[in-house]
């Protein structure tokens, strides 16, 4: 019993952490967020009352497999997001089972939120970058498609995937991996850029009339 409660407290700090700590903060997804909770805590009830029945795991783990990957199918996840998704099952299943020794469950619970914290990290490959991008062009020889994306991107091309060439509509579709050229682009951001001379200054708000002025005027115009 003692194993059950410390694997329930370490799946709720775990998932906590990797969701509202990590995940949100970095992805901004509610929607996700709620799906990850709401799946990890399905899992560790339905793995501990499999646990202790006389059915197999086996049969649970199947029924999540299945379910899993219906989800997965209904919406459009990106990679990151399909991580989350399986590192959440993950703890789920490891807290449910909460097997012995006691500090088991809570140490692999905190490994795979520290895999997921510095793997997600924003800091790792920061400037390296994956498009799908269309050209008007059918470029069928590899250093002509390299040299269009650089210029095009900006960037340094790592690797190309061409999905498409279609030769009767000059079309060129591929999946690029580039890392983008940061000083250049603040050079260029700099150089268009509005200049201080060519912001036209505002108009000049009339000067009003003192009264004197104003009669005049007055007088001049009879």
């Amino acid at each position: 019993m003692q194993n059950f409660w410390i694997a329930l407290a370490a799946n709720m700090v775990a998932m906590l952490v990797l969701v509202c700590g990590i995940y949100y903060r970095r992805h901004f997804r509610k929607d996700l967020a709620l799906a990850y909770l709401a799946l990890n805590f399905g899992i560790f009830g339905v793995t501990m009352l499999l646990n202790g029945s006389g059915a197999g795991a086996g049969l649970g783990l199947g029924l999540f497999g299945i379910l899993s990957i219906i989800r997965l199918r209904s919406d459009t996840l990106t990679q990151e997001e399909v991580a989350y998704y399986f590192i959440s099952l993950a703890i789920g299943l490891i807290n449910g089972l909460h097997p012995d020794p006691a500090w088991l469950s809570p140490a692999l619970s905190l490994a795979m939120v520290l895999v997921m914290f510095v793997a997600d990290h924003p800091a790792f490959g920061r400037r390296t970058m994956r498009q799908t991008v269309t050209l008007d062009t059918a470029y069928a020889q590899q250093h002509q498609l390299h040299a269009a994306l650089a210029e095009l991107l900006n960037a340094k091309v790592l690797r190309t995937v061409v999905i498409e060439l279609d030769m009767v509509r000059d079309l060129t579709i591929v999946d690029v991996r580039f890392r983008a050229n940061t000083a250049a682009g603040k050079r260029r951001e700099l150089l268009d850029a509005p200049s201080i001379e060519s912001i036209p200054a505002p108009a000049s708000a009339p000067q009003p009339q003192v009264a004197g002025e104003r009669d005049l005027a007055q007088r001049q115009g009879r």
